[in-house]
């Protein structure tokens, strides 16, 4: 669910001159409560395609970030964006070398993301948090043109160019905070699902919506009550 400092930061990093044009495509594209894509699209991009997982508004392909490459080839898009994806995606180092390898060089990579102290909310999966030094590292093949703290989330906006001598970085050895264990870890383990900690982290959730729902029940029953009088 994009902020709206997410959508700030993508327009003053994304200006008109660097969006005509272009191919861009948009990773975890559904609306659910704002999208870039009005912006993108009223700056006349040579295309604008909306991927997600799941079918909804602003989406136009569904299918899975881990098969980016193999769905559309190396170098096929100059503008690569995913606003507030990266923390549902288990798998994030083969989500991000996907989206890596379809930029083009040359072209931009805008990311926004959820930092430690975002709670958690799995609609359906979350998984990490990232903070300023984790994309350093995980964009370290990249020139990073922007990076700031977003403290209304807390979250992590940054935007790179992918080098004309573009050479892969490993991103094997980082280590990411997780809301499933509560630590940074490399992975996370079918048994992280079970424990104490997660599981009190998806109660939360639950509570939040129960109670979400309940109020707007007794809103319904409020309004049909004084229609009555």
């Amino acid at each position: 669910m994009p902020r709206p400092s997410c959508m700030v930061f993508a327009a003053r990093y994304l200006p008109p001159d660097e969006i005509r044009g272009k191919e861009v495509i948009e990773v975890g594209s559904c609306d659910f409560n704002g999208s870039i894509k009005p912006y993108v699209t009223h700056w006349a991009p040579k295309s604008y395609l909306g991927i997600d997982m799941i079918e909804g508004p602003c989406v136009d392909k569904v299918m899975n970030a881990d098969t980016l490459e193999q769905e559309f080839g190396p170098e096929s898009f100059d503008i690569v964006i995913s606003i507030e994806m990266m923390e549902h995606t288990r798998w994030w180092r083969t989500s991000l070398t996907n989206m890596k390898r379809i930029c083009r060089r040359g072209g931009l990579l805008l990311i926004t993301s959820p930092a430690i102290g975002y709670p958690y909310h799995g609609y359906p999966t979350d998984f990490w948090r990232y903070e300023i030094d984790d994309f350093k590292k995980m964009l370290a093949d990249f020139e990073i043109l922007g990076i700031e703290r977003d403290e209304s989330g807390p979250g992590t906006f940054v935007v790179a160019r992918k080098p004309m001598d573009y050479q892969e970085c490993d991103l094997g050895p980082i280590e990411l905070f997780s809301v499933v264990t509560g630590r940074r870890t490399r992975e996370i383990d079918e048994a992280d699902f079970k424990s104490p900690y997660f599981k009190r982290q998806a109660l939360k959730v639950r509570l939040k919506v129960a109670t979400s729902r309940l109020y707007r029940w007794l809103g319904r029953c409020t309004s049909k009550i004084l229609r009555l009088k």
